[in-house]
């Protein structure tokens, strides 16, 4: 399970604001966000078992996230690709969002069930990657978003929270912070059962997945990041990550001069 909410041109000064958590079990192995020594225009954290990412940017302002897509009776079909490829080969290419998400369509059974996000300063775009229910990549209007393991803004109950949450920090004079953005999906309590019931979501283990910031023995919120991008080019890029237990292990800031990397 993840987590992202994000506002697409919704401030004059900050075209993208996002927040992510990224849900994982403890024991597989990651890093913390850097440039990557094989790509180095991308900034990302880095699955170490499979070699992808779930959320990163380049020096040149190209943004790519996804999720996994909640389907229990997919079975195991761990046979297939990474998808966390969809990610890092977007942010080290050089096609644009809708080339891009065209080309991964024709070919989305090569991947278990994804949500794809990918961007640049001009554009964002979002892929639903499920071959059973088939859509094509579509570009986002300007608004508020939310986007967990289900598709765009099905309104699972920390998806809206979230949504509300980062609609309510955009009604203040200042634009959010990047604690303001965490802040979105910090919520540790789980939903009421007869809402994830509403959902389809039933069971001990959805209700504990249910929290936006999930805290378990072996499988959690491992790290949340924040991003504002600003309309004159600079993109900021922070990352905290959690332990077992739900508390802060490290964190790390990046300034981006997207408008002429260097």
């Amino acid at each position: 399970m993840c987590l992202i909410v994000f506002a697409w041109q919704q401030h004059p000064a900050l075209p993208l604001l996002m927040a992510a958590n990224r849900d994982e079990f403890h024991a597989r192995p990651a890093s913390g966000a850097t440039y990557w020594e094989d790509s180095p225009e991308v900034l990302a954290g880095r699955d170490l078992q499979a070699g992808g990412t779930w959320l990163g940017v380049s020096r040149s302002g190209r943004i790519a996230a996804i999720t996994n897509i909640r389907d229990p009776a997919a079975g195991d079909r761990s046979a297939l690709r990474s998808r966390g490829e969809l990610t890092h080969n977007f942010l080290a290419g050089g096609a644009s969002p809708e080339t891009y998400l065209a080309e991964i369509a024709d070919r989305i059974g090569d991947y278990q069930g994804f949500n794809l996000l990918v961007g640049d300063r001009q554009s964002l775009w979002y892929l639903h990657g499920n071959a059973a229910d088939k859509t094509p990549p579509r570009a986002l209007a300007p608004g508020i978003y939310a986007l967990s393991n289900a598709a765009l803004d099905v309104p699972w109950p920390k998806v809206r929270r979230a949504r509300e949450q980062l609609h309510n920090a955009l009604q203040g004079h200042d634009a959010p912070d990047h604690d303001a953005l965490r802040s979105c999906l910090g919520d540790r309590s789980l939903a009421d059962a007869q809402a994830l019931l509403e959902q389809n979501l039933d069971g001990e283990m959805a209700r504990q997945l249910s929290a936006q910031f999930i805290v378990t023995e072996h499988y959690g919120t491992r790290c949340c990041t924040t991003l504002r991008q600003h309309a004159h080019g600079l993109l900021e890029f922070q990352e905290q990550r959690f332990d077992a237990r739900g508390e802060l292990a490290g964190s790390d800031t990046f300034e981006l001069n997207t408008q002429n990397p260097d």
